[in-house]
């Protein structure tokens, strides 16, 4: 009884780890949802001091204060992430539907942000709820959930290693993403655009690939 009590309160393995049902395709889909989500946090006050809405130009205290609406987004994203996902247990599915409905979010908010100040404002809460609802998902309970998995045997000290790998993964995605913005944006902000909704697409299939295994073990 001891030795078994002794076996599970061991630390699991990095390889291990990796290993676990979905610690994989949602650390990959948190690289992929950080990369967009960082590359607006650096970025958007830039972009919109140096983009004409409402047939003006921003000044750079002005463009500050509208690109915190993001993260204004982004608070009633987690919010509603979670809750939905916590009563109707889908949190796979449910980080999944936002990464898709941050595609067009993303588009609309760079085609059409710039017809007025009221207009940019609104479509920048919408991608900030779509981008930072799966992200805010992915870092709390999903790791929480992975790092309890049943092929652990008991094991809760897998949840830190767990929580590591996804957050670690994430984090490559937060400095690649303003870094390849940097490059894209000297030549044209609409190849940026492309770079986040196909990075948010691949976060999207990588969690639908996920949801179709765990229906199929259902």
């Amino acid at each position: 009884m001891q030795g078994g009590e002794e076996i599970r309160d061991q630390a699991v393995g990095f390889m291990e780890a990796w290993g676990i049902p979905g610690v994989a395709p949602f650390a990959f889909c948190l690289f992929f949802s950080k990369l967009v989500a960082y590359t607006f946090l650096y970025w958007l006050p830039f972009y919109i001091s140096h983009k004409v809405i409402g047939g003006e130009y921003l000044s750079d205290s002005t463009a500050r204060l509208l690109s915190s609406l993001f993260d204004v987004g982004g608070v009633f994203g987690g919010i509603l992430a979670g809750h939905v996902s916590d009563h109707l247990d889908i949190r796979a599915i449910m980080a999944a539907s936002f990464m898709y409905s941050a595609i067009p979010a993303l588009f609309l908010y760079h085609a059409y942000g710039s017809i007025s100040l009221f207009c940019n404002a609104a479509l920048m809460i919408s991608a900030g709820l779509f981008v930072n609802g799966p992200y805010a998902l992915i870092t709390t309970a999903i790791s929480a959930d992975l790092g309890t998995h049943g092929s652990l045997k008991g094991n809760s000290r897998a949840l830190a290693t767990v929580t590591g790998i996804v957050d670690a993964t994430g984090s490559v995605g937060a400095a690649i993403g303003p870094l390849l913005t940097g490059c894209l944006s000297s030549k044209s902000w609409d190849s940026v655009f492309i770079m986040l909704m196909v990075a948010a697409l691949i976060a999207g299939l990588l969690l639908t690939n996920l949801v179709i295994a765990m229906s199929k073990l259902s």
